[in-house]
């Protein structure tokens, strides 16, 4: 059946005593893992249309891209960039032919963990940045596995823009909030949502199978206020 979609279930009632204390490490060491070569050269890959003026969005772990295609047709003058580590999820076929796809977008095989380093080591600024429902890894000891505790999630600010992140599992966006919080400062908000236009195949199947939807965003750079982002 489609719509039979289950929420995460965990032992773990609330936010991991150990996140905080493992954010506060990762903020303070050096994260210093050798890029692979595969990924550097996506990263220049999905750079290679941009004109350098265009805002860029960063559609991060966009699976099989209908996110990517939506943010890029919601905001024509941005470049927007899918990245994710499965050529299989990419290659599956899109919501529309390919010479309706939007022009001002680029989908690219890389991990993350290298992608997001080397934006940072570029001085990439993002006027907009996706984490739209990871695997949460409910379970007590997958902590280091969420992004939010992984040794790169330091980076991830450092991007800048507006960063959004979108879970079926509050408490996934609750530790989101806690670790981004540490790094950046000041308190971050989260929030149960509707998605009357899914941006993925997920969010598309969590809402209709009935399941709250949660978000946090937040305005990384002190700038003036953005359109809003589509639901």
């Amino acid at each position: 059946m489609y719509a039979n979609s289950r929420i995460p279930e965990s032992a773990q009632p609330g936010v991991h005593e150990h996140l905080l204390e493992r954010v506060a490490k990762h903020a303070a060491s050096d994260f210093r893992k050798p890029f692979l070569d595969y990924n550097k050269a996506a990263f220049t890959e999905s750079l290679a249309g941009w004109d350098g003026r265009a805002p860029l969005i960063l559609d991060a772990g966009c699976g099989v891209g209908h996110s990517t295609i939506q943010l890029a047709r919601a905001f024509p003058d941005h470049w927007v960039i899918g990245v994710d580590q499965s050529e299989d999820r990419l290659s599956r076929k899109k919501p529309y032919p390919d010479a309706l796809l939007p022009k001002n977008m680029v989908f690219v095989r890389a991990d993350l963990v290298d992608y997001w380093r080397l934006m940072a080591e570029a001085g990439i600024r993002l006027a907009r940045h996706y984490i739209l429902y990871p695997n949460p890894w409910p379970k007590i000891g997958h902590l280091s596995r969420r992004w939010h505790a992984h040794p790169v999630f330091p980076f991830v600010p450092r991007l800048g823009g507006r960063l959004e992140c979108r879970s079926n599992w509050n408490i996934y966006v609750e530790e989101f909030t806690e670790a981004l919080g540490l790094l950046i400062g000041r308190p971050v908000l989260w929030e149960s949502f509707e998605a009357p236009s899914p941006l993925t195949p997920f969010e598309r199947k969590y809402r209709d199978s009935g399941q709250t939807l949660y978000r946090c965003v937040v305005e990384l750079d002190p700038q003036p206020k953005l359109e809003e982002h589509p639901s």
